[in-house]
């Protein structure tokens, strides 16, 4: 029970990795604000938890909103009266290079993984500091340290990601505020995001991408969410309080070749 009294938010909560951090977060004590933008599984995420003895609840989040981002903190005070743990898990990775992704699409992937990322971070750290500080994982990935050629958005979103959390533990630290920020960088993790992939490409693309990808990975399987539970959790506990600034890889090794 690290996380007992403690408050969490989750964003991307209702799938995938966010569904596994809110699951594994109420497992050990924590009160959780599953926070998404698909309302019905969002809410069903919150109702299994409670079901199964937790605390939860459901925020409609729209993670590029700024209004949103300040109604789902605001929600979170006024029922917990309390934020000690943010998890930026929400993220989109829709395939495609740097000649066919369209400015839209580009648009779209880093205002979701990038300045949702970044809104989570500004907002929540005045919450925050309310109760004496915090810590924060930025969901970042392997591919915001290397690439792919089918990732234009997606990888530099990541990287964004990943140096973004460096200036936020960098800021923590100079104004000893109490909250910690390190990023966590998975490898490729069977949620519906990576197993969507395939609507994207034609079957010899995604025979390729599998095979460099996938095919790749040294401990030759793909992860699944579970897997990222433990190491998420490590980041957000005391057991990291030294731990700042710094990106926890998990991959089955796919980063060591």
């Amino acid at each position: 029970m690290r996380f007992e009294g403690k408050v969490a938010l989750v964003t991307g909560g209702a799938s995938g990795l966010g569904s596994a951090f809110c699951h594994g977060l109420a497992r050990e004590g924590a009160r959780v604000v599953v926070a998404d933008i698909q309302a019905e599984a969002g809410q069903g995420v919150a109702d299994a938890i409670v079901a199964e003895g937790g605390e939860a609840i459901y925020a409609q989040l729209d993670v590029a909103d700024p209004s949103a981002w300040q109604a789902a903190i605001d929600t979170t005070m006024s029922h917990f009266s309390r934020l000690d743990i943010l998890i930026n898990s929400a993220g989109i990775g829709p395939p495609a290079s740097i000649v066919d992704c369209s400015l839209e699409e580009w648009n779209k992937v880093l205002a979701v993984n990038l300045t949702g990322t970044f809104l989570g971070c500004k907002l929540a750290i005045p919450a925050m500091v309310v109760n004496g500080g915090g810590a924060i994982v930025n969901i970042a990935s392997i591919y915001g340290m290397v690439a792919d050629q089918l990732g234009a958005a997606y990888c530099t979103s990541k990287a964004g990601v990943t140096n973004l959390t460096k200036a936020v533990a960098l800021h923590c630290a100079a104004t000893a505020n109490g909250v910690r920020c390190n990023s966590l960088h998975p490898g490729f993790i069977m949620t519906p995001m990576v197993e969507g992939v395939g609507e994207h490409l034609s079957q010899d693309v995604l025979d390729a991408y599998t095979t460099r990808t996938i095919g790749q990975i040294p401990v030759g399987r793909a992860g699944i969410p579970e897997d990222m539970v433990g190491p998420a959790l490590f980041l957000v506990s005391d057991e990291a309080r030294y731990l700042n600034g710094s990106g926890l890889v998990a991959d089955g090794g796919f980063t060591a070749r």
